[in-house]
């Protein structure tokens, strides 16, 4: 197909609140060695794109600027060396940036094709929230069937994932929520209890829920101001996996014991940085042991709401409020 020199994206000329973004028109990016170029059909949006839209969450040196970190769309251009996509493939993949755009280059090892019977929405939905799930629950915390985990953020596009693809692979899944809708919602999709944690003390009911034992995992995106009671409910040899700071990233008088006392691992990542070998081997995996789960049906993204392209600004603010449930998707033409 032609292909066009201009495109139109989302510019960020400064960092601030969500009007800082307006629409821009700049080169259409090209493939190199080993990416694919995807004509973008929809876009998720996310908390690393706020975190960089306020100056907290840098590009790496080599990815586009242009914020945006999961697509769906349509392969147009295939980089030297890549031979697993072709021209015409439906694709949703992470990107390293330049997601809020008409055309983004992804490397062929973050991309995958549509679950069975999803459209560029709901393909769009999975990347970012999949890729990080199973990279910080499954691969470095180890959560298995049997075990018991606590998910904060519940209600999150992070959280709707980790509950249910918890579930699916035979864990015991708890979570927390900031409202009886959230909390509901939670259970809903598998949650064996949802605590809402404006009214309730999530220590206090994790201990009742586990006759005092504990959880074996909790999957974190508070950080310091619930560093200490995640280390209390956490089960001899738990480990408590950080993916985010949305409660500060700098814990004062805590009590560290617990960690030895109880063998535990603490353990955190960001997904940006991680090199394109690690994103492929998650990649595989997701394939190999979730499309699957995803095809049939019994894990679906959870998707608040799709806005137009050029209300960009309204799904920053939307994301900001905190009152969405599951994943907000930008849907471009």
């Amino acid at each position: 197909m032609s292909m066009p020199s201009q495109m139109r994206f989302v510019d960020l000329p400064s960092f601030g609140a969500p009007d800082v973004m307006t629409h821009a028109t700049g080169p259409c990016p090209s493939a190199r060695s080993g990416e694919i170029l995807i004509k973008v059909e929809a876009a998720g949006v996310n908390r690393p794109d706020v975190a960089q839209r306020q100056g907290n969450y840098p590009a790496p040196k080599d990815a586009s600027p242009i914020l945006g970190l999961e697509v769906a769309g349509e392969v147009v251009a295939l980089g030297e060396g890549v031979t697993e996509f072709a021209i015409g493939d439906k694709v949703c993949g992470l990107s390293n940036g330049g997601g809020y755009a008409e055309y983004c280059v992804v490397p062929a090892g973050q991309a995958l094709p549509w679950p069975k019977g999803y459209d560029a929405v709901k393909a769009a939905a999975v990347p970012e929230t999949f890729f990080t799930v199973w990279a910080n629950l499954f691969q470095m915390a180890g959560l298995t069937e049997g075990e018991s985990v606590l998910i904060h953020g519940g209600s999150s596009g992070i959280g709707t994932t980790a509950i249910q693809l918890a579930k699916a692979f035979g864990a015991t899944a708890y979570a927390t929520a900031g409202s009886k809708d959230k909390c509901d919602a939670c259970e809903k999709l598998g949650a064996t209890k949802a605590i809402n944690y404006k009214t309730e003390d999530f220590a206090e009911v994790i201990k009742a829920e586990t006759d005092g034992k504990g959880v074996d995992v909790v999957l974190d995106m508070i950080g310091a101001s619930y560093f200490e009671k995640n280390l209390s409910v956490l089960a001899k040899d738990g480990c408590l996996s950080i993916i985010a700071f949305l409660g500060g990233n700098m814990a004062e008088k805590v009590n560290l014991s617990p960690i030895m006392v109880k063998r535990l691992t603490v353990t955190g990542s960001t997904m940006r940085p991680r090199t394109a070998d690690e994103k492929r081997a998650i990649r595989d995996e997701l394939l190999s042991e979730v499309w699957p789960l995803l095809e049939a049906g019994k894990v679906s993204p959870v998707i608040h709401s799709v806005v137009p392209f050029d209300d960009v600004v309204e799904a920053h603010r939307l994301m900001e409020t905190s009152s969405h449930i599951g994943k907000i998707v930008m849907k471009l033409g």
